[in-house]
């Protein structure tokens, strides 16, 4: 008979260090069987060049050889959830699995299924919060209701840090307690449907220079000054407890980034129908135009405005795309073109490395006027105006598109003041009360 084993079940938390619910399994008393499911639920509906499949499995090979150096090893399964888990549960004595939360409806759906497959079989399910420092009902107005604008929950937020720290998790002082055996190997790329590559991904370190410089640099994309770890923090690749303690030593500006992130997930978490309408309900009656030339446009990197094809040819290229890129290539999308930024989130969605479902719902609604503590919908950007005060230079519109100040470069799709009046008025008639 197997000796018996606890699990731990790897998900948005890649990493050994600082690890919440890693810590609690490694403390528990058995041997600690690591687990990682590349859920062919989630697969199936990406692409098979998907780059952040490539950087999952770079990831969990250099988990498993971290492990292996422990004695020990990575169990990898490709699979469903609940398959894989009657796969393990075949072949070892489990008393329970650990695992961190995660707060999006499909992973809340799968919970649910998992935690009901065990306690069928006698089997805990514990998770553990993890990828924030405030969830749920922890950081509400004390009424209780949840907040719906950011500065009140920012203080909000402040104020609870600051009443009771940062904790930290040393799982990586626990080493000894992973089970020892021999896991098998991990299923390579190919085998799973996608196709790996030399893609170069940032860099998984905090930059204190980078972070005291952050808040005078972040908003000129020539310059590319900023962390660029949203990626690790989408994976947790990195904590985000260092993430938010290197903020409280180096920049409270790139700390405040990370409560924005904060507020988009108790967003998500409070108001669940963000993720297929308006979080203000009446912006759902606007009447989209949705050209599908103009938006094939936008995709490309093709509108005319520089600044808005830089961002998009950026994204196409790489996987990422400046923030102040970011706010005026979707206010373009959804003012300018007037339309739907369910399209727009949806195609940033597919090319993000750093996609967040929480944070690019909330962004892309904020720049609709659609979602909570939104840009008002009169706010207009003028992307000529944004090019020549964030990029004035125009080092970042060479850098990405080589044929600007030709006459290949093509002629705006629209003119802006056109632009701006058609949208005041298509808005203005969809929000009459």
């Amino acid at each position: 008979m197997e000796l018996p084993v606890n699990i731990f079940w790897f998900r948005r938390d890649l990493r050994l260090n600082d690890n919440h619910g890693l810590y609690r399994a490694l403390q528990s008393g058995l041997p600690v069987l690591p687990v990682f499911i590349f859920d062919t639920a989630i697969l199936n509906g990406l692409d098979p060049g998907d780059l952040r499949v490539n950087f999952i499995h770079r990831t969990i090979s250099t988990l498993h050889r971290q492990l292996k150096a422990l004695g020990s090893g990575l169990s990898v399964i490709h699979d469903v959830p609940v398959m894989a888990f009657e796969k393990l549960l075949a072949r070892f004595q489990v008393k329970a699995v650990y695992t961190n939360h995660d707060y999006e409806p499909y992973a809340r759906e799968r919970d649910a299924k998992i935690s009901l497959l065990l306690a069928g079989k006698g089997i805990d399910f514990r998770t553990f919060k993890d990828q924030v420092l405030f969830e749920g009902r922890e950081a509400v107005k004390n009424d209780g209701a949840p907040y719906s604008v950011f500065t009140p929950y920012s203080r909000k937020w402040l104020e609870l840090k600051n009443q009771t720290g940062v904790p930290a998790y040393p799982s990586e002082s626990f080493g000894d307690k992973f089970l020892r055996y021999e896991a098998p190997g991990i299923p390579d790329l190919e085998s799973m449907g996608f196709r790996g590559g030399p893609m170069v991904y940032p860099l998984k370190e905090i930059s204190p220079d980078t972070l005291a410089q952050y808040a005078s640099t972040r908003d000129i994309p020539g310059l590319d000054n900023t962390s660029r770890l949203g990626l690790h923090l989408r994976f947790g690749t990195i904590s985000v407890r260092d993430c938010i303690k290197a903020g409280e030593l180096y920049s409270a500006t790139w700390l405040n980034e990370l409560i924005w992130r904060e507020f988009f997930m108790q967003i998500l978490y409070h108001y669940p129908h963000v993720v297929k309408g308006a979080f203000k309900k009446e912006y759902d009656r606007i009447q989209w135009r949705n050209n599908e030339e103009e938006f094939k446009r936008w995709c490309e990197g093709t509108t005319g405005y520089p600044l808005v094809d830089a961002g998009m040819r950026q994204l196409n290229e790489t996987g990422f795309m400046h923030n102040r890129a970011r706010m005026v290539t979707a206010g373009f999308l959804t003012k300018h073109l007037l339309i739907d930024w369910r399209w727009g989130e949806a195609y940033f969605a597919a090319r993000l490395l750093d996609f967040e479902l929480s944070s690019n719902n909330g962004n892309w609604q904020w720049a609709a006027g659609s979602g909570c503590d939104a840009a008002p919908y009169f706010r207009i950007f003028n992307p000529e105006a944004q090019a020549l005060k964030f990029d004035s230079n125009g080092t970042y519109i060479r850098r990405w598109i080589p044929e600007f100040d030709t006459p290949s470069y093509p002629r705006p799709v629209v003119e802006h003041s056109f632009a701006r009046t058609r949208c005041m008025t298509a808005y203005s008639s969809a929000l009459k009360p």
